[in-house]
C-alpha cells in the first residue's frame, strides 16, 4: 500500500499537496507519516494518511474532506445551525457525509427520531469507519438508516417527507456538481415539511464569491428565507467554509437558534459550537455581505420565492 501510495500525484517527498483549479495559486501541504489507505472507487480517488500534526486524513480526488484534528468545526456547524434553527426537527436527512460527522452530530437531538443518510460513494463509508472510527461513530445509532445511492434520485421520490435536509458535499465537481444546481435545491424544497430547513456546504467566501451569489440568487426563487453562514476550518482552502441555509417559513431569523442547549450540554455535547457561535457565524465582512444582499436583490426583482411550489 505505501508503495502504491508514493506515486500519488499529490505525495512527493513525504508531504501531502492539495491544489485545485477552484482555488488557482494557492495549496495545503500536510507532512505523511504513514498512508493508510488508497484506491480508486466507482466515483472517486479515496486516499487516507496519517499526518503529523493533523491526525487522519480523508482525501477525495485530491482534495481533503476532514481531519481529525479540525472535523469538528465543521461537522457541529453544518449540523447545529440548522437544527437548533427548526423549532422540533424529527425527521433528518443527510446527503453525502460519507465519513459519518454529520450523523454522530444530529442524533445529538433528543427530538430526533429518525436520520436517513443518501450516500453515493460506499467505499467513503467504508474506508471511515475503519480509519475514522470518531467520526463514523454515528452509524451505530439506531435512529440512523443509510441508503447508498445517488441523492438526486433519492430526493425525486420524496414529497414533504423531512424536517431537515443537509447537504454535506464535496466541491461543485465530479459527482457533487449537481449539487450546486438549481434543480437540486428544487427536489429538497419539494422533500421538506412545511417550515422545513436545509443547511448545505456553501464554499469559501475568499475564493468563490461568484458561486456563492449564484446559488443563493436561485435558492432565493425557490426558498422565502435564505441566508449564509461560516464557519474557521484550518485544513479548507483559506481556513475557512460557508454554509447556504434556507427555509420553507418566511418568517424564519436563521441566525438566531430556536432552541438551544445549556451552557453545561453545550460543553458536553461540542466542542465548536455553542448559542453565540449560532450568531456569530451570520455576521459576515462587509465585502460578503454586500454580494449576499445583491445576490437576493436579484432573486427579488426577478420574482421570487416562496409564491409557489418549484
Amino acid at each position: 500500500m505505501a508503495t502504491e501510495a508514493l506515486t500519488h500525484p499529490n505525495i512527493r517527498n513525504g508531504w501531502f499537496t492539495e491544489s485545485m483549479t477552484m482555488w488557482p495559486g494557492q495549496a495545503l501541504t500536510l507532512e505523511v507519516e504513514e498512508i493508510l489507505h488508497h484506491e480508486k472507487s466507482t466515483f472517486q480517488d479515496v486516499l487516507v494518511f496519517q499526518s503529523k500534526s493533523y491526525g487522519t486524513v480523508l482525501v477525495l480526488d485530491g482534495v481533503v474532506q476532514c481531519t481529525e484534528r479540525d472535523e469538528f468545526t465543521y461537522q457541529e456547524m453544518i449540523t447545529h445551525l440548522p437544527l437548533n434553527s427548526h423549532p422540533n426537527p424529527k425527521r433528518v436527512l443527510v446527503i453525502g457525509g460519507g465519513d459519518g460527522g454529520v450523523v454522530r452530530e444530529v442524533v445529538k437531538h433528543e427530538s430526533v427520531e429518525e436520520v436517513v443518510q443518501c450516500e453515493i460513494d460506499e467505499v467513503v463509508i467504508t474506508v471511515s469507519k475503519k480509519y475514522l472510527p470518531t467520526l463514523a461513530i454515528g452509524y451505530e445509532h439506531p435512529k440512523v438508516s443509510v441508503h447508498i445511492g445517488d441523492g438526486v434520485k433519492f430526493l425525486a421520490n420524496h414529497s414533504e417527507e423531512f424536517d431537515v435536509i443537509i447537504t454535506d458535499s464535496s466541491d461543485p465537481v465530479g459527482p457533487a456538481e449537481v449539487l450546486y444546481q438549481a434543480s437540486y435545491y428544487e427536489l429538497m424544497f419539494k422533500a421538506l415539511r412545511p417550515g422545513g430547513i436545509i443547511c448545505a456546504q456553501g464554499e469559501c467566501q475568499w475564493l468563490h464569491l461568484p458561486l456563492i451569489k449564484n446559488v443563493i440568487t436561485f435558492a432565493r426563487r425557490i426558498y422565502p428565507t435564505v441566508a449564509y453562514a461560516y464557519s474557521s476550518v484550518p485544513t479548507y482552502p483559506s481556513g475557512q467554509i460557508g454554509f447556504i441555509l434556507c427555509s420553507k417559513d418566511p418568517k424564519a431569523n436563521l441566525a438566531e437558534p430556536l432552541r438551544s442547549w445549556s451552557e453545561a450540554d453545550e460543553e458536553r455535547l461540542c466542542r465548536y459550537y455553542n448559542a453565540q457561535m449560532h450568531r456569530a457565524a451570520f455576521m459576515l465582512p462587509q465585502f460578503t455581505k454586500t454580494a449576499v444582499n445583491e445576490a437576493l436583490e436579484t432573486a427579488q426583482q426577478e420574482g421570487s420565492a416562496g409564491n409557489s411550489t418549484p
